[in-house]
Order: structure tokens, then sequence, then C-alpha cells
């Protein structure tokens, strides 16, 4: 079943992509995004659904709640379970009934998870929640990306994010990363059908690099969990009890839940398919491997795995082993050390190989020159001699040359150098120096024994003795040839020094015997033949045909010298290396004179031709000399090489000579030897042409020793021989008269010093030359601070040399830059250096990306293959781009389209306007937008009025002038700028309300009946009438109340001495009184009180349990009881009551008919005394008469009966006379009052008497004043006192 549901999930995401290119060609690729809970079921879960182990009831919210049984024990079924609520019901499906089901909890549990598990790591992009019931009141959502070990919140979302996560921010989100509270999703409204949005990438955000650590983290995941944690309630299920439990109706429910994502491949596949393994597996490109392509492929390690990307640097590369090895793996450091170019390292190299890529031989053996790199039998043996060679038998891998120790030469390193001998295995230098003396023997020693051969006036094992009456040594740098008998001092030729004039002065050397160089860069090319190339390495490429001139000026002697020509062959690498050794052969005799040039052959097919002729004689010599050269036109390298006319010339001192120097190529050679590299010329003087220098047997031994015309001999690598290092010193000096001054650059060395032999001078870094006065190979620039490091970039140059003076270097034909480092204009892609695709239309890209820049023509493009906003056409197919008259041309001031093409069918212009142009040359301005099109430069703009219009309503504003007519949302004004009369809020957001003032506190003119009332447009502040205030004037200020009065809020009036302020109850007005006072402004005597309050309020007394409200009479202060409740404080029960104060329950109805028995007793026992004599019974009754005895017996009942109807009489005369008390009271005080009254008015009379006593007539006043007469007061007085 799951890989049913893996296959269903892979069609879905392929669905039309099979004929589709694929993405990942071009780039990075991904899958396309689907919905990951489709096919995984069983994969889902939740922690509470209702009717799985019972069915459960449940209502819903509503004006007549309806109940429904949720019955989860079996699966959803269309026909015969529909009260199935299991989790699986909220995957979507496209059931056009997909409302009948969902998932449902139990009710009444607000912790709740639903819970998605996957099988391997995929990529999410965000989630989507359809709820049946109203969305939760708190909830998170969480994510893991280790299959539920760890997990982190995504989001939270709360209706009141202070109240459910206190301490999560609630403020929008600074960065993509940051994990806030969101308020959106968790309202009331609606009911149903609300969503939950969680988006892993908030767009908000600037993406930038999508596989940077924070991104990856907060996308990939292996399981998402969503968290309810808060029921939304309408506040009902705290009540008390009902005849239904309000948890019912509280439980979540989801329509749909959608997990939207894709499988995670890092870029490097554009679809997954199912593995074998339950899952789904992506198909990686890019040669990467792995479930998640998270790995470059077998034996593609060249370059290090990245997430994919544009950059081609993304793709793992192949390794190159060079067909030795299956294996290998990337190395960060070898990848730095190449600059980028290889990373692989490759493993267990078959073949005798070791290396980075298996291109060098094992120890002891070396490449095959005739064999390529690839050949497993490329690798043979070394021939070297264990003793002498290092290592036991070590050679160079590539050239097979034997590695020799330091004394031992030969082939095979197996004899010992000049001046050595004893050739051991246990030496680590391999053979001893010998010691013989250098001026007392006549060459180096035996190198087998190590005997020394002694001069003829030498003598002793090392020669190193002389014979009685001569001095050790000979004088070879004197002037004489012999030293002073005295002291043995020699007399010495100029500027030398010494007790054997063996060494020169200070700031003096001796010149080498190969001193007289002259360089072919400084030659003059002869006319007569092709054109020479300088190649910047000090050297001069000769093609055949071609020759070059020398000027030889500087003869020091009149002497015999060996001519010679130092050259070089470009060789190629490995196939070249062996080929071309030189071979010197003697030629004819030289002669002073000839006719035709003289033949000096050496070993080859390639002749040069040597003319020298004197500029003053124009007497000729020539010379006729064969050099072997070769090209090879792939990477080469240069081996020095040296041809010699073994016939010395004779050279005069103080002239001038030219040397002409022609190379041809034989007929019989083919075109591989195109040229040769000519580096110099030189002149060695002949031993045997100085004059007196030494005996023809000194010759013969020196000869024999081999230090005559050594120097010649030597490769210029090598030192010349101890042995013959006195000889040359001293043929020097008699050659140059003398040491020569050491004229050291000031610039290039590091003081005037120079070495004695040779004069070299210490150079400063990067400086080369005997004087140190040029720039070393890969150096230029030469100055003060010496020379500076080419860095030519291998990638790009021809060689790592570069042009002394700017240092530039030698570029491939595509390249540019002093160090060859990018490409030249019309190229990208560097050190590749492709031709810029332009479709001829631009002559420049950039160098990274190879875009197009500056395309002609009006086109535009990566590869300028369209034509720019405003042009049509097809620059690829070569059709120029065009103007679009739209309705005029580009830049015109009235072009208002983008773009525009032709119909292929009527080749009409389609003008594709800009945003607020229409018709079909968008000459007119679009509904929502204005602008006067027949002014130059002007264009439709949007109407101004703040998105307040039906932008589709092409009146909605004026065309011309942009004047808003037709302003939506209650707003008004030419830009739709305000809110409309009786409505408030911003109109810029669209947020108009309706003002919503209170017509009882609102002013009336504001606000009359039938039409809205008018509040502040902004505020919603509506006009309040005196003593009102509030927003919309729906309170009452401090000091006012009763706001549904005819006129609104109407003033406290409190008593300023009886109140404590004159803030009443807004809703009733009473005053906060002090004590004794009361009534609604505290203008009377408060409860429990009596008495006048402008005078004194006594209290009352009465007891507050047992009386009505108010206690007392305000004036009299009589108790006023409540019910069952009497006395004069009212503090005990009636009769017929309980006397249980201040209970006083009603007593039982008997209790009334036996009062009344009781009282119609009395009332017959005071009648029946008056039947009784006053002098007894004894008269009418005999003694024991048994009348007698009851009327006595009568008598004695009666009695106490009588006695309390005496109290219960005398009890109402108290009564009555407190009554009669109070009602005289009443009568004082009233008279009190009168007099009172009576004397304010006359302190008013008086008062008003001074103010107008200077007014004039006083009589109608006083007039007045006489009618206040005491008679009337009196009558009033008395009126009151009867009342």
């Amino acid at each position: 079943m799951q890989r049913q549901s893996d296959l269903f999930w892979y069609q879905t995401l392929l669905c039309q992509q099979t004929s589709q290119k694929d993405p990942c060609l071009s780039g990075s690729c991904n899958p396309q995004l689907g919905d990951l809970m489709v096919g995984r079921s069983t994969q889902l879960s939740a922690s509470s659904t209702c009717g799985l182990d019972e069915p459960q009831n449940y209502c819903i919210i509503g004006y007549l709640e309806k109940c429904f049984t949720c019955d989860s024990r079996l699966p959803y079924d269309r026909y015969g379970n529909t009260h199935s609520h299991r989790i699986e019901n909220v995957i979507t499906t496209f059931d056009p009934e997909r409302k009948t089901k969902w998932w449902q909890s139990e009710n009444g549990v607000h912790e709740v998870s639903i819970r998605l598990d996957l099988e391997t790591l995929f990529q999410f992009s965000h989630l989507v929640l359809t709820f049946k019931s109203f969305r939760p009141a708190a909830m998170l959502v969480e994510r893991s990306k280790d299959f539920g070990q760890n997990w982190k919140v995504i989001r939270y979302f709360a209706e009141d994010c202070s109240l459910w996560f206190p301490s999560v921010s609630k403020q929008p989100a600074d960065s993509i990363d940051d994990v806030v509270c969101d308020s959106r999703y968790s309202g009331s409204d609606p009911s149903t059908n609300g969503e939950v949005v969680l988006k892993a990438l908030d767009p908000i955000f600037e993406l930038g690099n999508p596989y940077a650590t924070n991104i990856q983290d907060l996308i990939t995941v292996t399981n998402i969990r969503v968290n309810f944690t808060g029921l939304f309630t309408l506040g009902d299920t705290l009540l008390g009890r009902r005849r239904r439990n309000p948890q019912d109706k509280y439980y979540y429910a989801l329509y749909n839940m959608v997990v939207r994502g894709h499988c995670f491949c890092h870029g490097h596949a554009s679809r997954c398919t199912p593995q074998d393994t339950d899952g789904l597996g992506c198909v990686c490109q890019h040669n990467t491997a792995g479930e998640n392509c998270e790995r470059c492929q077998d034996f593609h390690h060249d370059s290090p795995w990245r997430p994919g990307g544009e950059n081609p640097a993304n793709t793992c590369r192949r390794c190159n082993c060079n067909g030795h090895s299956d294996s290998c793996h990337f190395d960060a450091s070898r990848l730095e050390a190449t600059g980028g170019l290889s990373g692989g390292v490759c493993e267990d190299c078959r073949h005798d190989r070791m290396g980075s890529q298996c291109e060098s031989c094992g120890p002891f053996l070396y490449q095959d020159p005739h064999r390529a790199t690839d050949d497993p039998q490329a690798c043979i043996p070394c021939d070297c001699d264990p003793v002498g060679s290092e290592g036991g038998g070590l050679c160079d891998a590539l050239s097979g040359r034997c590695v020799c120790k330091e004394n031992v030469e030969g082939r095979r390193c197996d004899q010992c150098r000049l001046g050595f001998f004893g050739l051991r295995e246990d030496n680590p230098a391999g053979c001893q120096v010998c010691r013989c003396h250098v001026l007392g023997s006549l060459g180096s020693c035996d190198k087998l024994t190590g005997n020394c051969e002694c001069d003829h006036l030498a003598s002793g094992p090392q020669c190193d003795q002389c014979p009685v009456g001569l001095r050790t040594g000979q004088c070879w740098n004197s002037l004489l040839l012999r030293c002073s008998p005295q002291d043995g001092h020699c007399h010495c030729l100029p500027n030398m020094g010494g007790q054997r004039c063996s060494e020169p002065a200070p700031g003096f050397f001796l010149p080498p015997l190969d001193y007289f160089l002259y360089e072919a860069e400084l030659a003059a090319p002869l006319n007569d033949y092709q054109p020479l190339t300088w190649t910047g390495l000090g050297l001069v490429r000769v093609l055949a045909g071609a020759g070059l001139r020398f000027t030889v000026d500087n003869i020091p002697s009149s002497l015999d010298y060996q001519l010679v020509i130092n050259y070089e062959s470009e060789q190629l690498w490995v196939r070249c290396l062996a080929q071309g050794h030189l071979n010197m052969v003697h030629g004819a005799a030289w002669t002073r004179t000839c006719n035709q040039p003289r033949i000096f052959s050496l070993t080859g097919k390639d002749t040069a031709l040597f003319l020298i002729h004197s500029a003053s004689a124009f007497d000729l010599l020539c010379i006729y000399i064969l050099i072997t050269y070769y090209l090879c036109v792939t990477y080469c390298i240069f081996v020095s090489r040296r041809g010699v006319l073994d016939s010395p010339v004779c050279l005069t001192r103080g002239s001038r000579y030219f040397v002409d120097v022609v190379f041809n190529k034989h007929s019989g050679s083919d075109g591989f030897g195109a040229h040769i590299l000519v580096d110099s010329m030189g002149l060695i003087p002949s031993i045997e042409a100085v004059q007196d220098f030494c005996s023809q047997r000194d010759v013969d031994s020196f000869r024999q020793s081999h230090c005559i015309g050594l120097s010649v001999e030597l490769q210029p690598e090598e030192l010349l021989p101890k042995v013959c290092e006195g000889i040359t010193k001293s043929l020097s000096a008699r050659i140059h008269n003398g040491a020569l001054l050491c004229r050291c650059n000031t610039d290039g060395s590091l003081g005037p010093s120079c070495s004695e032999v040779g004069g070299f001078c210490d150079c400063k870094p990067n400086v080369i030359g005997r004087c140190c006065d040029t720039c070393a190979p890969l150096t230029f620039d030469f100055g003060p601070d010496g020379c500076k490091p080419c860095e030519c970039d291998p990638r790009g140059s021809l060689s790592e040399l570069c042009e002394p003076i700017r240092g530039q270097c030698v570029c491939r034909s595509e390249l540019t830059g002093r160090r060859c480092d990018r490409c030249q204009p019309a190229f990208w892609d560097f050190p590749s250096c492709r031709p810029c695709e332009c479709n001829k239309l631009s002559d420049v890209c950039d160098e990274q990306t190879g875009e197009c820049l500056h395309c002609r023509e009006h086109a535009t493009g990566d590869m300028c293959e369209r034509c720019v906003e405003g042009y049509y056409g097809n620059p690829v197919s070569g059709q120029p781009c065009q103007p679009c008259l739209c309705p005029e041309v580009p830049n015109s001031g009235q072009f208002f389209a983008t773009s525009c093409k032709q119909d292929p069918q009527s080749l009409a212009l389609i003008c594709k306007c800009r945003e607020g142009h229409t018709g079909p040359r968008c000459d007119r301005c679009s509904p929502g937008f204005y602008g006067d099109l027949g002014l130059p430069g002007n264009s439709c703009k949007q109407c101004p009025c703040n998105n307040n219009i039906n932008p589709g309503d092409r009146d909605a504003c004026n065309s011309l002038t942009g004047e808003c007519q037709r302003c939506l949302y209650n707003t008004m004004g030419p830009r739709c700028q305000d809110c409309k009369p009786g409505y408030y809020g911003d109109a810029m957001d669209q947020a108009c309300k309706e003002c919503s003032c209170d017509r009882r506190g609102t002013v009336v003119t504001e606000c009359p009946l039938g039409s809205p009332c008018f509040c502040n447009s902004k505020t919603g502040q509506c006009p309040c009438r005196t003593g009102v205030l509030g927003i919309l004037c729906d309170e009452c200020a401090d000091g006012y109340w009763n706001l549904q009065g005819a006129s609104g809020c109407q003033a406290c009036s409190c008593d300023f001495v009886h109140s404590f302020s004159n803030i009443c109850d807004k809703v009733t007005g009473q005053c906060p009184c002090r004590p004794e006072f009361g009534g609604r402004q505290c203008d009377e005597c408060g409860e429990n009180h009596f008495g006048n309050p402008d005078v004194q309020c006594i209290s009352c007394d009465c007891n507050i349990e047992g009386t009505e409200h108010p206690s007392c009479d305000p004036e009299t202060g009589e108790c006023i009881c409540r019910v069952g409740v009497s006395g004069i404080f009212c503090d005990e029960c009636t009769p017929g009551y309980v006397s249980e104060f201040p209970a006083c329950n009603e007593c039982h109805p008997c209790t009334a008919l036996w009062a009344e028995d009781v009282t119609d007793v009395q009332r017959a026992a005071v009648r029946m005394r008056t039947f009784l004599p006053h002098n007894g019974y004894g008269n009418m009754f005999p003694g024991d008469s048994r009348h007698l005895r009851q009327m006595l017996k009568m008598e004695h009942f009666t009695d106490p009966v009588l006695e309390r109807v005496d109290e219960i009489q005398k009890l109402h005369e108290i009564q009555r006379l407190h009554e009669a008390f109070i009602l005289d009271e009443k009568r004082v005080r009233n008279g009190n009052k009168a007099i009172e009254d009576s004397m304010d008015t006359r302190h008013q009379v008086k008062h008003d008497l001074s103010m107008c006593s200077s007014k004039g007539n006083m009589m109608s006043v006083e007039k007045k004043v006489q009618q206040l007469s005491m008679v009337n007061l009196n009558k009033i007085v008395s009126t009151n006192l009867k009342t």
C-alpha cells in the first residue's frame, strides 16, 4: 500500500514534465511542489479524535443548538459511515462533496496535536489549514529535521498573543528566521471555513542565497506538528448546571490540511522516484548521488560538492587518473594549490603509478618517452648504479636521468667527478675530494686510488712540497713571472694583490674566460633575410633563412679566440626531451681570408653560416656550422645548447668587427624544425695564444687535466673544477692586464663589492646580472626596490615570463591584461574565453556570465536576442528592430507602450500599452487614469483618488484633470481624501465609518432627527452638549447627571456645605452627603435623622432593623416601624408576631382568634362586676351555695385579666401623650421658622435700603416697612402653632 501511495505522489509531481526540457541542463533545479499529505494517510496522526472508542455526541453553535453523533470506530464511507471523522479525512481530494467529511477532536479538549511523519528529508513551502469549526484561540506549528528527535517552533498563532504566549514577540518579524506570534488567523470571524496560512519563507524578505544554512534550516523537514492549545469559546463554559453540557459544542474540526513541498535534492534534481526502500529519492543530475543528492558520484570528486546553482562550478567533475585508478577523493588543499583547477586525489594507483592524478611513476621507475601517460606499460625501471646514485638507484621520474650523489657523475652515476676519488656506497657524497696541491699538481688525482701527479718542480704525496731553493707556487699573475728572492712577494699586475698576486684588489674582480658575451637581443637583424622574433626570455627566435649581426668592439688583447653560439631549442615535454643532443665534430682549418664561407659542422641537418669581417679592413673570415634544433607546437620546455667553433679566430685589440650569423635549413629536413632560439655569441681566449704565460709542458699538463677550453665545454649550470681555478684566474689576469672594476649597479645591488672571480655583485630580490642591472626571469620593472614578480596567470599566458619593463605577459590570443588574467573584448568565461554570442549586435559581453553589453540597433537581452521596449523585430533571424508607433516613436514624449508586435497574418502592429493606456495605439487613458495626451511629455496617470473609486468606471475621475467624481467607501473631495459628513476615519485606508453619536448628549443642531449625526471626520469626536463628554457624547461629565433628560445632562447642584463634593451619581444624581444629611442634593436631614438641615439634624435613634425607609419622620423624628415591629424605637415585635426581634415573623392565625376571645372575656368580666353587690355575696347566696362558689372562682380568674387590661390602657395613654408632644413640638418648630423668615426679610430690606439710600425717593420703601407690623406677625405665628 505504501508503495502505491508513493507512486501516486510521484505521478502527481511529474505531471506534464516528460515533454518539457530538463531544467537541470541549465543550472539549479528542483522538483515541482506538491501536497506532501497525499498518499501518506498512514503517516498522519492526531492526539484526539471524536468517537474512536465509542459514539460521542457533539453540538453546533447557533440560535437553535443541534446535536449530532460522531462514530469514528470505522473509516469514513460516503454511503455507509458518514459520521466518521478520522484524521485522514483532512487529506485533500477533488471530490465535489468533499465538505461532507472532516476530522474532529473530542469535545472540550484544549491540547490537541496533528503530526505528519515523512519518510525522508523534504523542503517545506507552506501550510494551509481550513477549519469547519472556529479557528483555535491559540496554536503553534513545529518542525523537525531529525525524524522527531528535536523540534523547533515555526510560528505562534493567537487571538491575544500577550495572554497565550507572553514571552513571544507579537511585532512583525525583523528577519526571515525570527519566530513571532501572529494574531491574524485566530479571530471568531468566520465561524467556519476559516483558514490558517503559514509560509516557511516570508515573502517580504529578500531571499538572497537559497542554500544558506539558515534558509535550509527553515525549510528542511522530516516531520511537521500542529499543536492546538486553546479552544475558542463564547464564555459559557463556566456557567452553572444546564440542561446540556456547554463543552459539547466546543471542539476542533478541520476540512483540509495542505502541506506543500517537494523532495529535498539540494538543487540537483528535477524529479523524484520511488526507491527500493519505502519512500522517494531524487533522480540526481550534475554528477551527484545520494538520497538527497548530498554528495558527488563516485569518481567525480575533482571539484567540491556544492548545492545547485547557476555556476557550472557547482557541478561535480570527473577525476583524471590517466586510466590508472577507479576511485578518488576530494582534497581542498589541492584545489587551492592548483588555483581551483583540480581538487581530486586518485586512490590506489595501478601500473606502478603515484601522484594526485597517477601521473608519475613510482620509485626506481620513470616514464618511457615513447609511450603515452595512460599506457599501463609506460613506467620502466631506472638504470642507475645504486652505489653512486641517491636513494640506492633513484632516477628522475620523467627523463630517467639518474640522480647522482654530490661528488659522482656519469649516466649511471658510476664514476667520481673530476677532483674526487674512491666511490663508496656508505659515503653520502659518493666520493671524497682529491687533496692535491693546486699549483704543485698537474691536475686531478686518480679516481680510484687518489694518487696525485706532481709538477716537475713539486714533490710529496700531495704535490705540496718544493725542491730546495724554490718557494711553493709560481707568480702566475705577476709582471715578471717570478717572486722576490728576499720575501717571496710577486710583482703584481694592476689591481692584483697578495704575496702571489693571486687575489684581486677590493672592488675589483677577475673576469671568467667566457666573459665576452654578445646578447642576441642586442644584435641587429640582417635585412636580406626573414624577420626575427624576440621571445621576452632573453632569446631571439630565428626562422630558417634569417640572420643576426653581432658587433664586437671590446677586445682586450690581440689573441686567438674561440667563437661560441649559445642557443636553446623548444622541445615538447616528454616527446622532445630525449632528442637534440649536441655532438661536436671538427671542421676544416681556419684561414685568414676566403672567397666562400668555411664550414665547420656539428651533428644535425640544419646549418648556421658565420661571416666575420673587420669594420676597417673588410677582411672576411668565413665559418660554416651545422646545428640541430627542434620545434614542438604543444607545451614546451627549453633545453640549453652551445655550439663551438673549434678552430680559434685571431682578433686584434682596438679593432671593430661585425659577425654575421645566417641560419639555413637543410633541404632534406622536414618542417618540424622551423626555427631556433639564439641566446648570445661568446668569445673565449685560447690559452696557447697568451705569450709567456706558461711553458709547453705546463700547457700539456693542463690539457691532461682538461683545464684548457674547459669553460667552453661546461654547461651553464656547472662549476669550474677547483683544480683548474688557479690557471683560469691567472689567464684572466694576463688577458685583461690585471683585475677589472666591479661596477655594481646602485639600484639593483646591495653594495659596491662583487665576487673576486666573475665580478658578480650581491643583487636585490629578483635582480640578476653580473652588475645586478637586469630583472630575473619571471620579474619586471627594474628599480631601487628590485624587480616585481610577473605573476602571469598560468591559465591565460603562454609563458611565465613577462616583458621586463612594463611586465606584460605573453597572452593567448583571446586573453588580455598585464597578467593575462581576463578575456579580450568580445570574449568571456576566463580562462576558456569563449566568443560573445550577441547576434552581431554587440562586441562586448560580461566577462563572468557572457551577457551581452551595449547591444546596438535597439536590441537587448543576454544575447541581444530581442528588441528593447518600444521596438519590434527578431534580431536572431536577422529582422532589425523597428520603432513601435504607439502612437509615436519611443523617446518622442508620446510613446505609451512597453512593447509591440506584428500580427503574422495581417501584419498590423499590435501595441502592448503601458499601465493606464488603452486603444490600438495606446492613445487613450484607461478607466481609473487621466491625462492630456495631446501635450508632449504627458502620460496617463492613475487617478489620485486614494483607491476610493471603482477603477473600471470610466467616469470615476475627470479624464483630463484627474479630479475624482464618484468617490466610494463614504469618501469625498477632489481626491476622495476625506470622509463624507456623518462619517469619520482614514479615507486613505477605505476606513470611513458612520458617526455613532448618542443623540441624548449631542448638540441638537449637529444631530437632527431623521439624518445622521456629524462628528469630527478624523477622530469621530461628536459635538457634545454642556456637561456631556466622550467620543460619542454618551457620558455625563463630573458634576452632571441624568443623560436621559430632555436637555441632556443637568447639574448636580449638591449643597456645598452638606456634601463632600459637587460630583454626584451620573444616573441617580445622588450627591455624596456628609453624615447626618441626605436627600439627592444633601439639602435634607439624612437617614435616621430629623430636624432643620439649615440649623441641626437630630438622630432619631430608630433601630434600623425594625424600620421602613425612611426610618423616621423628617420633621418629628417619629420612628416608622415596618409591619410586625412596634415600639418607640421600632425595636420590639408587635402582638400577633413572634417576639424574636428583628425577625418578628407573623404568628399563627389562631393567635388572633384567641386574642379576640380573651378580649370578649375581659369585657364580659367587667360587665359582670357591675352586677355584684358592693357589700359582698353573703346577702345573695348562702355560704355554701354552689353558685356562690362559682362566682368566687370566676372572680379569681378575671382579676388578673382586668389587671392586664388596665396596663394596656395605661400604655395607650402614654402613646397618646407622646403623639400630642410631637404635635406640639412641630408647631413650635413651625413658629420658629416663621420668626426666622421674618428676620431674614428684615435684614434683606435693610440691605436693600442701604444700597438704595442715595438713589432718590424712599417713600415707597418706607411704606412697605410700616406695613410689617408685629400684630400681623403674631397672627401668623399663632396660626402656625394651631396647625
